[in-house]
């Protein structure tokens, strides 16, 4: 007789081709590195960077059923997308204060004075 292995009554969190909710965060570190570009914060863009490579890692951790590694991957891509995020803001504040104060104009008077400077000391 030929009875069929029980089947169970719910999956386990291990089963091939199911894998856990693991959140990546690509779509934020994408637009965050974007945004740090626009707002002029080129530092804000390098750990930008950095996030984008650790969501990636989290789909390509998963698809090798490395669960542990994803976890670790998508935490650090969280870490990474909120410094780019804090670094952002930075930059817009600064760019806000940079054009308040008189922008590029100011900027080029500044630097007419210290040439004006140099050329006077013998």
């Amino acid at each position: 007789m030929n009875v069929p292995p029980p089947i169970p009554s719910s999956p386990s969190p291990s089963s091939p081709g199911l894998a856990p909710r693991i959140p990546n965060y690509l779509v934020w570190a994408i637009l965050i590195t974007i945004a740090s570009i626009f707002f002029c914060c080129v530092i804000g863009t390098i750990p930008g960077i950095v996030a984008i490579v650790f969501a990636a890692q989290v789909n390509s951790k998963l698809g090798m059923g490395d669960e542990a590694g994803a976890w670790i991957a998508s935490r650090r891509a969280k870490l990474w997308c909120w410094i780019t995020t804090g670094l952002t803001i930075l930059g817009l504040c600064w760019t806000i204060w940079f054009i308040s104060a008189g922008g590029m104009a100011q900027y080029q008077q500044m630097l007419q004075e210290l040439e004006q400077a140099q050329r006077a000391q013998p």
